[in-house]
């Protein structure tokens, strides 16, 4: 006998279908977030990427030489982003508070391949790094999708963001600006590495 063809018998074929997306779009629900840049707390994912220069860093093996302050830039959205350009002179003129608290800043700065390259040579150019300070090139926004910090909109490349990363890999402090400004400035990261660095310390008399 076929229930679903009965005359009288009302259809079981449409609820269930209905149970089933209802139920589909509850399971998905949590993947959303899956998809939010990084936050405080949560465990930064490995990455590598070249230097520019030369040469690659791997976030795994810099932690294993201290926090790191991982400073995402505009990079190149069709020009030099003037933003980018104080707020890594701002940190450099802190380069000696940096190594002070034991840190290493690691600038990203994101766009298309082709162009990347000489773009951030460009972008360099005047600036000298102290040690300590690298800037990494991420070709074709592998980083920037991987920390979910695209910003796909015409003439845009990734949302700046600055986070503060603990030895353990997890982030200790994280501030994504939607915007070209709402930057953080140099004494933020270096108050919430100095507050890691308080923590760790605290820890290890323990």
């Amino acid at each position: 006998m076929n229930m679903f063809r009965s005359p009288g018998r009302p259809s079981l074929a449409r609820p269930s279908l209905a149970l089933l997306v209802a139920a589909a779009l509850s399971s998905s629900a949590p993947l959303a977030s899956a998809a939010e840049p990084p936050a405080k707390g949560d465990k930064a994912a490995d990455f590598t990427l070249g230097k520019l220069g030369g040469g690659e860093l791997k976030l795994s093996d810099a932690l294993a030489d201290g926090p790191v302050a991982l400073i995402v830039l505009r990079g190149f959205p069709e020009y030099q982003c003037p933003a980018c350009s104080r707020q890594v002179a701002e940190y450099v003129r802190h380069a000696e508070e940096f190594a002070a608290v034991g840190a290493q800043v690691v600038m990203v700065y994101p766009g298309p391949s082709g162009v990347l390259p000489a773009k951030a040579e460009e972008f360099m150019t005047d600036v000298e790094l102290p040690e300590g300070f690298t800037l990494l090139l991420d070709p074709d926004y592998k980083f920037t999708n991987l920390y979910h910090l695209r910003w796909d909109a015409p003439r845009e490349t990734a949302y700046p963001t600055t986070l503060v990363i603990g030895e353990d890999g997890v982030i200790d402090f994280a501030k994504v600006s939607k915007t070209h400004g709402g930057r953080t400035k140099a004494d933020d990261a270096l108050h919430a590495l100095g507050h890691h660095s308080h923590e760790q310390g605290h820890a290890t008399a323990e």
